[in-house]
C-alpha cells in the first residue's frame, strides 16, 4: 500500500502548517512530499502516485484544477485522492 502524502501550495507557511498537522504520520511510515507549484506537483503525482494530495487551487505554472484534471484524465490516476484547498475571499 502506498503511504505517501503530497502537500502542494505556493505559500511556504501553508505547506509548513499542513506538514506540522500531519508529521505524526511519519512515525507510522507515511512519507510527506511537498511542492510549491502545479507543474512540480503533477510530476510528483505521476512519479510517486501518492495516496492523498492536498492541492492548492491558485498556484503558479499550473493551477490546482488543471493538475487534478490532468492527473485523473490524462494519466488515469483514479486511485489518488485529491483534496483541493482554497482560501476564502476577504
Amino acid at each position: 500500500m502506498n503511504r505517501t502524502v503530497l502537500i502542494v501550495d505556493d505559500e511556504a507557511h501553508i505547506r509548513r502548517l499542513i506538514e506540522r498537522a500531519l508529521e505524526d504520520l511519519e512515525d507510522e511510515g507515511v512519507e510527506l512530499l511537498t511542492a510549491d507549484n502545479g507543474e512540480d506537483a503533477l510530476n510528483l503525482i505521476v512519479e510517486h502516485r501518492p495516496k492523498v494530495v492536498f492541492l492548492d487551487v491558485m498556484m503558479p505554472r499550473m493551477n490546482g484544477f488543471d493538475v487534478c484534471y490532468r492527473a485523473k484524465h490524462e494519466h488515469g490516476l483514479n486511485d489518488v485522492f485529491i483534496i483541493l484547498l482554497a482560501t476564502p475571499a476577504p
